[in-house]
């Protein structure tokens, strides 16, 4: 049965992490997000497209494969990945950062973990690389 709504954009969803300041700052530097606001035991960031409450707790980046955010053009995708370099980010395949997202994929990304362990990625849609 097919039903009656369609999904929009993300509202939010939670991560466990060590700090929640210290990772909002991260979040804030690394890839732009605002802070949203503070709630007990954690804080809000994000933009127009998404919030990431990050709660206190025992990170678990194994419950997440990943989480992957469209960039529009591999120009951005490129300045992406100097900031992150710039700003210290745990870069998959240094040297060959930017790649297919699996064989055959007309979609081109990078991958990244924050201090925490969890696995991001920032791609472009049907690019050439």
């Amino acid at each position: 049965m097919k039903p009656p709504f369609t999904l929009g954009v993300v509202g939010h969803f939670g991560l466990a992490v060590r700090d929640p300041k210290k990772s909002a700052k991260w979040f804030q530097r690394a890839l732009g997000l605002r802070k949203e606001f503070e709630f007990e035991n954690g804080v809000a960031v994000g933009n127009d497209n998404v919030t990431i409450a990050l709660f206190k707790g025992k990170p678990s980046p194994q419950t997440i494969e990943h989480m992957s955010f469209h960039l529009p053009n591999l120009l951005m995708l490129r300045k992406a990945l100097a900031h992150l370099k710039k700003v210290g980010a745990d870069i998959e395949d240094p040297g060959d950062e930017i790649g297919p997202e699996g064989p055959a994929s007309p979609h081109i990304g990078l991958w990244f973990r924050d201090p925490d362990g969890y696995r991001w990625e920032l791609s472009v849609q049907n690019a050439k690389k």
